[in-house]
C-alpha cells in the first residue's frame, strides 16, 4: 500500500495566489525540488522538511 500525499496550503511567493502543494508523507528528512505554480507558471523551490508526526513546505523564489 502506497502512503498518499498531504496537501500544503501554501502562497506562490510570485503571484500570491493560494496553492495547494501535495507532498509526500514519507521520504528523505529534508528535500529541495522545483515545481511550476499552477497558476502564473513560474518555477517555485519547494523545502520539505520531515519530522516524526509532521511534514513542513516552504516555497522560495526559484531565482532566490
Amino acid at each position: 500500500m502506497q502512503p498518499f500525499a498531504e496537501a500544503a496550503i501554501q502562497q506562490c511567493p510570485y503571484c500570491g495566489e493560494e496553492v495547494e502543494v501535495d507532498v509526500d508523507p514519507i521520504g528523505a528528512s529534508t528535500e529541495r525540488y522545483i515545481e511550476d505554480c499552477p497558476v502564473c507558471c513560474r518555477p517555485w523551490a519547494v523545502h520539505v522538511s520531515r519530522e516524526e508526526y509532521a511534514v513542513n513546505v516552504l516555497l522560495g523564489r526559484e531565482d532566490d
